[in-house]
């Protein structure tokens, strides 16, 4: 008798670790951080944060204009300093804003680029007292309609 209460309870456990067991030992894509666009998401540099960066440049690769969300979730304004090659560039962020260059603002223009599309650009981000990271960001051309307005012309800076 007792033999036939165990059998369905073992099958039952049976089934549930079976139907259950993939995710036990495979990682799950939904726990996977990732870049859901073009650009890509610059880790933390500080107390500003840097979302979507990509550069836009001409086939020439001599110039480009970065485009990216610059968030501020600090309740001051944050400077944050841009390197590219040796030059640098700053944009500041009032407090508990997000600053979209492209969109608010001109996008940056990057003039000694070096980096055709299809290659990645090497950037460093830095604000606040955070020690800065250098990251490498996709450099794309104007063939996608949405990025045909940022590629650098001549006479552009």
């Amino acid at each position: 008798m007792k033999s036939r209460l165990i059998a369905p309870l073992a099958l039952g456990l049976a089934l549930t670790f079976g139907a259950t067991g993939c995710s036990m030992v495979a990682p799950q894509a939904t726990t996977i951080s990732y870049s859901p666009s073009d650009g890509v998401n610059v880790p933390d540099s500080g107390p500003l944060i840097v979302r979507n960066a990509l550069v836009i440049a001409d086939e020439s690769g001599e110039a480009g204009n970065l485009l990216a969300a610059v968030i501020n979730d600090t309740d001051d304004g944050v400077t944050l300093n841009i390197g590219v090659a040796g030059d640098f560039q700053t944009l500041r962020v009032p407090a508990r804003t997000t600053v979209s260059l492209g969109v608010d603002v001109d996008p940056l223009l990057i003039e000694n680029l070096d980096s055709k599309p299809g290659s990645d650009v090497e950037i460093s981000f830095q604000s606040g007292d955070g020690e800065g990271v250098a990251t490498a960001i996709p450099v794309l051309d104007g063939t996608l309609p949405q990025y045909e307005e940022f590629v650098p012309r001549a006479g552009d800076s």
